[in-house]
C-alpha cells in the first residue's frame, strides 16, 4: 500500500488510515509518506548511476527536520537559500561541505556566517556578491569556494512567478556577461572558483527547456576550461515538475537521462537540486469541513478548517490540487467550491469540484502538497501552524506539533 490509496473506502498513507490519524491529532494536519520520498530519491539515483554526481535536495521545497533527516539518510546533500536553511541542514546532521548556498540576495550577515563554514559552494549572483565574498574570505584568512549562477534566458514554460531563467527575472548574470565575471573571480585571492550554476524555474513539465539551459551552461563550461580556469562541477539546478492533475510529465529517470546526455563530454561532477519532484507527491493536507453554504445561483461553498494559511499555492499561483474525501461512501456527488476560513476571497482551494454530498465533519484530503505546502504556511489571522505527521512503514508519528497561541506570542513584548 505504497503512497496514498483507499483501503476499505478509507484513504490511507502506506496503509495507515488517515481518519484514525485525524482523530488522534486533530485537523488540519500535513501527512507525509516516507516510502514515496525514498522511492523517488532512488529513482533519481538510478538515473544518474555511473556519472559522478551529487543530489542536493532543495530545502525551500520542504525543510521540516524529519524530511531533511530522511533525505540525509538516503545520501542526499543540501541546496540552501538562506542562512536559516543552512542552520536547519547543520542541525539535521549535515556537514558544511555537503551544502551549496543559493539565493538572489544574500545579506552581509549571511555571507559573514557562511564563508567561514567551508561550504561546498556559494552560488554567487553578481560581480558585487563575488567581491563581498572575496573580502570576507581574505579577512578571515580563507578561500571561499564559489560558483556563478548564470541566467541563460530560457523560458521554463511554467507560471511567471516561478520562472527564474529569463532575462527579465532577477536571478543570476546574463550568459553573455558570465565569462569576464568568471575571469575576474578566478583572479581574486579570497575565491576558489569551482563551478557554474543555473536554475531556470520550477514545475517544468517538459524536458526541452531544462535540456536547452543545461546545453548552454555546458558550452560556457567548455570555454572556461579552455581558458585554463579549472572547474569541479556543473550545477544544473532542479525544477522538474510533477503531475497535479493527472496529465503526463517526465519521470525522474527520464530527467536524469536528459541531464546526462547534455553534459556527457564535460568530465565534470554534476550537481542536481530536486525539491518538488522528491517531496510533493509524498504529502497530503487533511482538513475537516466546518460549514456548507448554498448561495443564490447554485454556488455551494464547502468551508474547510484549512486555508491559505496552511496551503498558499492556490491563492498565490492559482495552483491546482486534487481534493478527495478521506472516507468514501455512496452519497451522490455534488459540485462545490472548496474554500478556507481566512478573511480573503482568494482563500479558495478549488472551484467546481466534485465531492460526495458534503457534510459538516467530513474529512477531505488536498493532495500533492509535500512541497511548498507547510514550508509556506503563515500565521495570518493569528492562525497557528498545523501539525505534521510522518508515516513510515505501518507506523506514524507527529514530526511537528501543532503551534499554540503561546508559541505565537512568545516573541512579543
Amino acid at each position: 500500500m505504497a503512497g496514498f490509496s483507499y483501503l476499505d473506502d478509507v484513504l490511507t498513507s502506506d496503509g495507515v488510515r488517515l481518519d484514525t490519524v485525524a482523530t488522534a491529532v486533530g485537523t488540519p494536519f500535513y501527512v507525509y509518506s516516507a516510502h514515496v520520498i525514498r522511492q523517488r530519491f532512488r529513482d533519481l539515483e538510478t538515473g544518474l548511476a555511473g556519472v559522478p554526481h551529487a543530489i542536493h535536495y532543495a530545502l525551500k521545497a520542504n525543510s521540516t527536520l524529519a524530511i531533511v533527516r530522511l533525505l540525509r539518510d538516503l545520501g542526499a546533500d543540501v541546496d540552501a537559500n538562506s542562512i536559516g536553511e543552512i542552520d536547519v541542514a547543520l542541525r539535521a546532521g549535515y556537514q558544511a561541505g555537503q551544502i551549496v548556498f543559493t539565493g538572489v540576495g544574500k545579506a552581509p550577515s549571511e555571507l559573514a556566517r557562511a564563508v567561514p563554514l567551508g561550504l561546498k559552494a556559494i552560488n554567487a549572483e553578481s560581480p558585487g556578491e563575488l567581491e563581498r565574498i572575496d573580502a570576507i574570505a581574505r579577512a578571515s584568512g580563507t578561500r571561499a569556494r564559489v560558483a556563478l549562477r548564470v541566467n541563460p534566458d530560457v523560458d521554463a514554460g511554467s507560471h511567471p512567478h516561478i520562472s527564474t531563467g529569463l532575462r527579465r527575472n532577477k536571478f543570476g548574470v546574463a550568459l553573455e556577461q558570465a565569462l569576464p565575471i568568471i575571469r575576474e573571480a578566478a583572479r581574486r585571492p579570497g575565491l576558489r572558483f569551482v563551478g557554474l550554476h543555473t536554475h531556470i524555474g520550477s514545475q517544468m513539465t517538459t524536458l526541452e527547456p531544462i535540456t536547452r539551459a543545461i546545453t548552454l551552461l555546458a558550452a560556457l563550461a567548455r570555454t572556461v576550461i579552455a581558458e585554463g580556469i579549472p572547474l569541479e562541477h556543473l550545477d544544473v539546478g532542479g525544477g522538474l515538475g510533477i503531475s497535479y492533475d493527472g496529465s503526463g510529465t517526465p519521470d525522474l529517470q527520464a530527467y536524469a537521462t536528459a541531464v546526462r546526455h547534455a553534459t556527457a563530454d564535460l568530465g565534470l561532477s554534476l550537481i542536481v537540486e530536486p525539491g518538488r519532484s522528491l517531496t510533493a507527491p509524498a504529502g497530503a493536507l487533511i482538513a475537516s469541513i466546518v460549514d456548507v453554504k448554498h448561495h443564490p445561483g447554485g454556488r455551494r461553498f464547502v468551508v474547510l478548517d484549512a486555508g491559505m494559511t496552511e496551503l498558499l499555492r492556490p491563492a498565490l499561483y492559482g495552483a491546482f490540487h486534487r481534493i478527495q474525501p478521506v472516507v468514501r461512501d455512496d452519497r451522490a456527488p455534488a459540485t462545490c467550491d472548496v474554500v478556507g476560513p481566512v478573511c480573503e476571497s482568494s482563500d479558495t482551494f478549488g472551484t467546481d469540484r466534485q465531492l460526495p454530498d458534503p457534510r459538516v465533519g467530513d474529512l477531505v484530503a488536498v493532495m500533492d502538497v509535500g512541497a511548498y505546502g507547510a514550508v509556506m504556511a503563515s500565521n495570518y489571522n493569528r492562525r497557528p501552524l498545523p501539525a505534521e505527521v510522518m508515516v513510515d512503514g505501518d507506523a506514524w508519528r507527529v514530526v511537528r506539533r501543532r503551534q499554540r497561541i503561546d508559541d505565537l506570542l512568545a516573541l512579543e513584548e
